[in-house]
C-alpha cells in the first residue's frame, strides 16, 4: 500500500498477527510489563528540536527551545512536543519509512493532535472517526492520529489490533480456513473478550484497546458507515462478482510506535491508500491468505496440470485486473504498481536536491508483479538507517 511500512515480503519482517498453522490458544494471559525509559535520551531531543528548526527556519529561537526542552526534561524526564513539531515529525517518520514506495507524498500527512485522550472509549471514537475522515468519500487522505505518549513509569494506551480493519479468520471444524488467516490471533483474542464471530469470509474485527499495557482490552464493534468495502469486479469476466469478493478502502496500520525525538507514541494510527498488488497479489493470492489463484484459474479455464503452463501467473494477473478495475469504478482510490514506481524515483530526485539521502528496502519497493517491468527494479538505493529517527517503530508489546 502507499504508506506501508511491512508485512509484504514473507521473509522481510514478522507481523504483529503472523500467520500460523493453526489459531493461537484462545484467551487473554498476562503478559510482561511494557518497559519506559525512565528518562527521554536528551541528545535525541536536541537532535529532533535542532532538525525541526533546520527545515523550518521561521520556528523561531532553536537555542531558547533546546534550552526548554532540556530543562522539561530534568524537571519530569521527558518533554512534550509543540502541536508544529508533533507534525513535522510524524511526517518525517513517514519520509525515513524505508519499506514504502509512497513517500513522494510525505508532506500530504494530515495529522491528528489526539495527545489529550487517554480513556479507550475516546480512543476507540477517534479510531472511528479517523476512518470516517480517511475514506473521504473514496478520495483517500493519508492521515495519522496521535494518542498520548509515554512517560517515565507510566506506559500509554494501546491499540491491539494490527490494523483499524482487518477481517476475522479461523479455522473451522473441518479443517479449512473460514475468512483471512492473518486475522486469527485477532479473532481468537476478540472471541477470548466476549465477540461473536461467524463464518463469513469478510466479518470486520471489533477494535481492541488497552488503557494500560498487559490489561485486559476494550473491544468495540465498527459501527456502520466507518468501513467503506469495495465488491470485486472483473471487467471482462461476469463470473467473477460471482466469488462474492470485496476489500476494505483504508488500509489503517495501528500497531507501529511512532518515536520523534526520544518520545514514544504507541498508539499513533496512520493510512495511506493501497496499491493494487497489495490486494491482488498478496493478501488475496497467497497461499496462506484467502488463496485465490486456484479458484480464479479454474474459473479462466486454466491447465493445472504443470507449473510450466503459468497458470498461476495467468490468474494472478486476472485477479489484479479486477482489483484495479472495481477500486477505481467505485471512485476509490488506489495506486498502481507502474505508476507509482515512477513516483517514488521522482521521490528520491527530490529529496536527493534537498541534500537527504532516499534509504530504501529494495525486497519492500520492487512490487510483487512484474517487478522487472518497474523502474524500481534496476538500481541501486540509499542503505536501511535503523538508527533514523523519527521514525515508525515495531512495536514490542
Amino acid at each position: 500500500m502507499v504508506f506501508s511500512l511491512g508485512r509484504r515480503r514473507k521473509a522481510a519482517a514478522v507481523s504483529a498477527c503472523p500467520f500460523t498453522s493453526a489459531p493461537p490458544p484462545e484467551g487473554w494471559g498476562a503478559r510482561p510489563p511494557v518497559h519506559v525509559p525512565q528518562v527521554t535520551d536528551r541528545r535525541e531531543a536536541e537532535g529532533f528540536v535542532r532538525q525541526f528548526h533546520h527545515e523550518q527556519p521561521g520556528a523561531g529561537d532553536v537555542e531558547r527551545r533546546v534550552r526548554e526542552v532540556l530543562a522539561e526534561i530534568g524537571r519530569t524526564g521527558t518533554y512534550a512536543h509543540t502541536p508544529a513539531e508533533l507534525s513535522f515529525g510524524a511526517q518525517v517518520a513517514w519520509r525515513n519509512a524505508a519499506r514504502c514506495i509512497g513517500r513522494l507524498y510525505w508532506r500530504s500527512l494530515v495529522v491528528r493532535d489526539l495527545r489529550h485522550v487517554a480513556s479507550a472509549d475516546g480512543i476507540a471514537e477517534q479510531c472511528f472517526e479517523h476512518l470516517r475522515l480517511a475514506g473521504n468519500g473514496g478520495r483517500i487522505r493519508p492521515v495519522i492520529s496521535v494518542f498520548a505518549p509515554d512517560r517515565p513509569d507510566r506506559p500509554a494506551p494501546r491499540i491491539v489490533n494490527d490494523q483499524l480493519v482487518r477481517y476475522a479468520g479461523h479455522r473451522t471444524p473441518e479443517g479449512r480456513w473460514s475468512g483471512d488467516p492473518r486475522g486469527a490471533a485477532s479473532t481468537a483474542r476478540a472471541r477470548a473478550l466476549g465477540w461473536k464471530r461467524d463464518d463469513e469470509p469478510f466479518q470486520v474485527l471489533p477494535l481492541m484497546v488497552e488503557e494500560r499495557p498487559g490489561a485486559r482490552p476494550e473491544w468495540y464493534e465498527v459501527p456502520d458507515g466507518c468501513v467503506s468495502e469495495v465488491p470485486l469486479r472483473h471487467p471482462d469476466h461476469g463470473w467473477f462478482a460471482e466469488l462474492g469478493l470485496r476489500w476494505y478502502a483504508v488500509p489503517a496500520i495501528s500497531d507501529m510506535t511512532l518515536e520523534i525525538g526520544g518520545v514514544r507514541y504507541p498508539a499513533a494510527p496512520f493510512n495511506g491508500w493501497y496499491m493494487g498488488t497489495e490486494i491482488g497479489a498478496r493478501n488475496l493470492a497467497d497461499a496462506e491468505r484467502y488463496d485465490l489463484l486456484p479458484v480464479v484459474a479454474d474459473r479462466l479455464g486454466l491447465d493445472r496440470s504443470s507449473e510450466r503452463t503459468l497458470w498461476r501467473d495467468r490468474a494472478l494477473v486476472e485477479l489484479n485486473v479486477a482489483v484495479l478495475h472495481s477500486f477505481q469504478e467505485a471512485g476509490v482510490t488506489m495506486a498502481d504498481h507502474h505508476t507509482e514506481s515512477e513516483r517514488f524515483l521522482r521521490h528520491i530526485a527530490r529529496e536527493s536536491r534537498h541534500g537527504r539521502p532516499t534509504p530504501a528496502d529494495w525486497s519492500w519497493i520492487v512490487p510483487p508483479v512484474s517487478g522487472s517491468a518497474t523502474p524500481v527494479f534496476h538500481r541501486y538505493y540509499d542503505p536501511v538507517d535503523t538508527t533514523l529517527r523519527p521514525a515508525f517503530l515495531a512495536r514490542e508489546t
